[in-house]
């Protein structure tokens, strides 16, 4: 009888592009039996060429986080297939630019929809195999889970609520043996415009009194993403970390500025800090 340990079971969300498309491939290289999900399989040629390419084979399925059958079917056929699930990556978002007066309501729910309760629909599906596993829940974030940015009203209150579930999800599940973790990229060189979804250009033209601050606001930002970016496969180092090291922490940023960003929010008692920052950003 082989007492060899049984290859652990990954899924991740959103590997179409990005961090999940490098998240997936790092955690096939580094021997774990990875689930790449994306909303569209029709979409999955780089990630087939990025695995290819590395030499690892990944099982590539299709999940939509907000849908919950899609969900609950793509959690079972795994549990069908191969018999566990020690890891969950959430990385699927959407990206959205906006401000309060000129954003609907429907909107934000968007992206709420997406980013805050496609987590939760995904986490809680996963949960009780995970438990089983005495596994990993992990988050992919933002810098703007911590800190709130202008014209990202909604995105970064989806990304509050995800960092705020969370942490206070973190102890709860460590008593069933689950370690919870978010992970906190700063600026990704992941496409920046087409993640937002919208003609910038034109987004600023429509923006009415708030033009000028959109304006300063979309400069400082692409000037940012040139400049300091880092790639996907960077970010998906400390998604690997959590995912790996025997005691996880639960908050980790992926680069020096991150965690200089988010080191003002943090030690920022009465908010000052943060607006002498981002106040900045739109003049």
């Amino acid at each position: 009888m082989s007492s060899a340990t049984p290859t652990k079971v990954v899924l991740i969300t959103g590997t179409s592009s990005g961090i999940g498309l490098a998240a997936a491939v790092a955690a096939a290289k580094a021997g774990w039996r990875t689930v790449a999900t994306l909303r569209d399989t029709g979409r999955a040629d780089a990630l087939r060429k990025a695995a290819a390419e590395a030499g690892v084979e990944l099982d590539i399925r299709q999940l939509d986080v907000v849908d919950e059958a899609s969900v609950t079917a793509a959690v079972d056929g795994v549990i069908a297939d191969h018999g566990r699930l020690d890891a969950v990556i959430n990385n699927a978002g959407a990206g959205h630019l906006g401000t309060l007066e000129n954003d609907t309501v429907a909107d934000v729910r968007d992206v709420m929809e997406v980013n805050f309760f496609g987590v939760l629909n995904l986490s809680k599906a996963a949960f009780p195999h995970l438990r089983s596993a005495g596994g990993r829940l992990i988050t992919v974030t933002s810098v703007g889970g911590v800190v709130g940015q202008p014209f990202n009203e909604a995105y970064c209150a989806a990304k509050f609520a995800v960092e705020g579930y969370m942490e206070s999800l973190a102890p709860v599940a460590a008593s069933v043996g689950v370690a919870v973790s978010v992970v906190e990229p700063g600026a990704v060189a992941t496409e920046f415009v087409n993640n937002i979804g919208v003609d910038l250009e034109a987004e600023i033209a429509a923006a009415g009194p708030y033009a000028p601050a959109l304006d300063a606001y979309v400069n400082r930002t692409v000037a940012q993403f040139l400049n300091a970016a880092q790639t996907p496969a960077q970010v998906a180092e400390t998604v690997l970390e959590a995912l790996t090291a025997d005691r996880p922490a639960f908050r980790l940023q992926t680069s020096d500025w991150a965690r200089g960003f988010t080191g003002t929010k943090l030690d920022d008692l009465d908010g000052s800090a943060v607006l002498g920052v981002t106040s900045g950003w739109v003049a």
